[in-house]
């Protein structure tokens, strides 16, 4: 079999590319590894604190997971998927295509065809020259003291504007997967002083050309108060904030539910608020994993990670991992596919998890296999229950 020395030839083309910033993208297809629910691998360059790295998605039947690497983890990540999970794989730079394949007679070929020089995508997560939300004639980003009067982002406010862009940036690919069209009613659950509820509206009304009926719930009458009045300023009829939790805040006709860094339990009631209403996108960036956390430590089941979960810093990861899981699956659950993927807000805040439900088609036997992994997860890690779990009644 040749498959290690074609698999080499392909991985030189990508090293070459990469080094001397020729690379476009890769993809890695018909898989034949362990994992069942796999199904494609798509690699991309991105910058991150101005330093190159690879940012991969791992296609999942039901989720998309995205993960940053070095170029050399990931060759040594594509040597050992070439030779063994991949059967094919195609490797695109400025000037050329070329697709390694693993023949069902187990001979592996490599071949290359020049093509069109190409346009290099951009490998930036900071997107400054092509920003969704300009500072200029933005009375909201005044009012907000983000930019001055003539719409110069002020020096201070500069980490800010880059936040607002970057999480609209990752909201509009979201949005467009389910390509919302007309009126479109947005809940954006504990919005605080509303900078990215002011960016989204603003971005739904200006940018996408709907008809959006935009609510910030928030429980601090003061911050409610401000935001109502910066909105009045902006003339932005669609936009109000109102009082309030989000447990008690009635969600039905939501298509779209947001909710950033809802405390602990908070973003399992944010969850099922959305799947109540059946919303067509639910997105949040969960804050604290207490709950879990407790359960964990309450029962300390003897397993195979015992020996992480007996330290504080492992058990408050393992904590965060277990919360997050157990809710996309719950979502899997009530017919969601989800995405769950590490994104990095500005230089200065740390990594952050997002997770995206977009509503697809339940059915008998995804449900099945979801409840089960649910069981077994709580099982594993001596969990009496998941607040979402419980509040979903499953």
């Amino acid at each position: 079999m040749n498959v290690t020395e074609k698999a080499q030839e392909l991985i030189a083309g990508f090293t070459e590319s990469f080094e001397n910033d020729t690379f476009v993208k890769l993809s890695l297809g018909n898989y034949r590894g362990p994992d069942a629910s796999l199904k494609n691998i798509y690699v991309k360059k991105v910058l991150i604190k101005k330093e190159p790295r690879l940012s991969l998605t791992y296609r999942h039947k039901t989720r998309d997971i995205t993960k940053n690497h070095t170029a050399e983890e990931f060759t040594g990540m594509l040597t050992q998927w070439l030779n063994a999970d991949f059967r094919v794989a195609t490797l695109q730079t400025l000037t050329s295509d070329i697709r390694f394949e693993v023949h069902p007679s187990g001979k592996a070929t490599l071949k290359k065809e020049a093509v069109r020089q190409r346009e290099m995508p951009s490998d930036s997560h900071d997107k400054s020259k092509n920003r969704l939300i300009s500072p200029k004639n933005k009375p909201y980003l005044f009012d907000l003291k983000i930019t001055d009067q003539q719409g110069n982002v002020y020096h201070n406010a500069q980490d800010k504007f880059r936040q607002i862009n970057h999480y609209i940036d990752i909201l509009s690919s979201l949005i467009k997967e389910v390509a919302p069209s007309g009126r479109v009613t947005v809940a954006d659950m504990g919005s605080g002083k509303g900078y990215l509820t002011f960016a989204l509206y603003d971005y739904l009304k200006n940018v996408l050309q709907l008809d959006p009926h935009v609510t910030g719930v928030e429980f601090r009458d003061d911050l409610v108060a401000l935001c109502n009045q910066i909105s009045r300023n902006a003339g932005f009829a669609g936009l109000h904030f109102e009082e309030g939790t989000i447990e008690q805040y009635d969600a039905a006709g939501t298509n779209i539910l947001i909710a950033l860094h809802a405390c602990d339990t908070a973003t399992d009631d944010a969850i099922f608020k959305g799947i109540q209403a059946g919303s067509d996108l639910i997105v949040v960036a969960p804050c604290c994993h207490k709950q879990i956390r407790r359960e964990i430590e309450k029962h300390k089941v003897e397993n195979d990670v015992s020996f992480l979960t007996r330290h504080g810093i492992f058990l408050e990861r393992q904590a965060e991992m277990v919360t997050d899981g157990i809710r996309a699956l719950v979502l899997e659950y009530f017919g969601y596919k989800t995405k769950v993927f590490e994104f990095i807000s500005d230089a200065h805040t740390p990594k952050n998890v997002l997770i995206v439900g977009t509503k697809g088609h339940q059915t008998e036997k995804a449900q099945a296999a979801a409840l089960q992994k649910i069981r077994d997860a709580k099982q594993f890690f001596g969990i009496e229950y998941h607040h979402l779990e419980r509040l979903a009644g499953i």
